[in-house]
């Protein structure tokens, strides 16, 4: 890493005699990550592209407030009933009209059973979506739905061209997506490059900038140095440790986001020995060093947390992080059964900040306890599929958000809820806490449900927290750009001089 840090060091001075290589029009954004598919409402990664590609119901400001969007207005018709009015004129870039039929079409696709939508958990409480005029629908709920707003405001509640994509099939989409955004997809080949034009005719406005190119940099040194050469203009996914390089760096801008980021967490299959004993679950958060983890390796750009959820979401509980603690953990795997220990296989991406590294460190404190954690660390593609579909190791990291919603029901029910895509969860008595707080509109009693599952999650461990990511990312001081809450690039809002 001395290496790195020299080497990017080097390339300041050459950075100062450069100029920049993007033309005022064109903005270059270097990612730790591909993009693998861009169907709007079959994603498996984060909704960074297709937010500009495609638009919802429903905007959210730079204040996080819910502001019209495709629907100039809505209201709650009755305890199951949201009645939404379209805005009128509004066409996707190949032409078809963004109307009441296009919502009802890309609402169902998402709910339609055959379709296995891996983000389905988000809008299950959806029971039918009714066409009531050219430009205005009603949608009805499974039961009272507080949220239903909110969720019409991202993922995967994107409106979709219908004429277009029963045309060319969901494959076929996924590659070659249209929308009716502020950008058009012009190409996209993964591991390579996806390049965005301006969309001339949006109903909000030409945006100011008229091609972004998104450029996957997996290795944290090029992704740095691609930004100081003036390759790209903006990184998303600084390194922690390579921040101290970028700091006072003339014509750099560091943007941090205290806990904008994810919440980091193991996952466990519940259902496989050892870990559908509680005891094993709490022997292995309890091996954990997470203060060591985001001090030392994540350079103090994350916060060790024992809830999924995050400070600004609705619904959050503050439950501090278990401190480590080895001889209670030893006696918990001897009450258990497992006095020698166990092996087990562990899977951890290199997709946030410092993973890799912070799997190695869980490697040696589950050692500590007498547990062989057997680590493989697949390509973010691979493992991106294996987790959608239940395939990953019976142990594995991955890192969960709340940013569709701004509520503690994201961060919560999708990922611990029996049968949803990315559960390894099966517990009753956790399943009906977590349908009353989607079915609970008194929010005080909906705030005391939300608080209950996380103490309950950090009794039993179903899975178990790690901590929260700052969102870090390095820019231009040329680029107009503000980090924001719900983790979103709005292209839109950006602009060069």
């Amino acid at each position: 890493m001395k290496h790195s840090v020299r080497t990017i060091a080097s390339l300041v001075v050459l950075f100062s005699l450069l100029s920049p290589v993007g033309r005022a029009s064109e903005l270059v954004i270097g990612q730790p990550a591909s993009a693998t598919a861009m169907d709007p409402g079959f994603l498996k990664e984060a909704a960074t592209l297709v937010d500009n590609i495609f638009d919802t119901l429903v905007l959210r400001d730079a204040d996080m407030q819910l502001q019209p969007g495709l629907a100039t207005a809505w209201k709650a018709l009755d305890t199951t009933t949201w009645q939404f009015d379209l805005r009128q004129g509004v066409t996707f870039t190949n032409g078809e009209p963004v109307n009441a039929a296009a919502v009802k079409f890309s609402i169902d696709r998402i709910l339609d059973p055959a379709n296995k939508a891996p983000t389905i958990s988000y809008i299950r409480t959806i029971a039918s979506v009714e066409v009531t005029g050219d430009y205005q629908v009603r949608i009805h709920t499974q039961g009272p739905d507080p949220l239903l707003p909110t969720r019409m405001s991202r993922y995967p509640t994107y409106i979709v061209p219908p004429a277009y994509v029963s045309r060319v099939g969901a494959a076929e989409f996924a590659r070659k997506p249209i929308g009716s955004g502020a950008y058009i997809l012009k190409e996209f080949i993964p591991d390579e490059r996806v390049v965005m034009q301006a969309n001339p005719n949006y109903w909000r406005g030409k945006p100011t900038i008229d091609q972004v190119i998104w450029r996957p940099i997996p290795e944290a040194t090029a992704r740095i140095t691609a930004l100081l050469t003036g390759e790209v203009q903006l990184v998303d996914g600084v390194p922690a440790n390579l921040v101290p390089t970028l700091q006072n760096k003339p014509g750099i801008r560091l943007e941090q986001v205290k806990g904008g980021g994810l919440t980091l967490y193991l996952g466990l299959k519940n259902n496989q020995k050892p870990l559908d004993d509680v005891r094993v679950r709490q022997a292995i958060s309890l091996a954990l060093n997470r203060q060591a983890y985001t001090s030392q390796l994540l350079h103090n750009f994350g916060t060790p947390t024992g809830t999924l959820p995050r400070p600004k979401d609705f619904g959050y509980l503050d439950i501090p992080a278990p401190k480590q603690d080895i001889a209670k953990a030893k006696a918990l795997l001897r009450e258990a059964g497992y006095p020698d220990g166990f092996s087990l296989k562990f899977q951890a991406p290199r997709r946030y900040i410092a993973s890799a590294e912070v799997a190695q460190a869980i490697v040696q404190d589950l050692a500590a306890v007498g547990i062989n954690a057997q680590l493989d660390v697949p390509e973010w593609s691979v493992y991106t599929q294996q987790v959608a579909s239940g395939k990953q190791a019976e142990l594995y990291m991955l890192a969960w958000g709340s940013t569709q919603t701004l509520d503690a029901d994201a961060a919560l029910y999708p990922v611990l809820h029996s049968g949803e895509p990315y559960s390894t969860v099966n517990a009753p008595e956790l399943d009906t806490l977590l349908n009353d707080s989607r079915a609970t509109v008194d929010s005080q009693k909906r705030e005391q449900i939300l608080h209950k599952i996380q103490q309950w999650v950090a009794e039993q461990q179903p899975l178990i927290p790690l901590y929260r990511e700052d969102s870090l990312y390095a820019g231009s001081d040329k680029l107009h750009f503000t980090g924001r809450a719900d983790a979103r690039i709005p292209l839109f809002d950006l602009t060069l001089p």
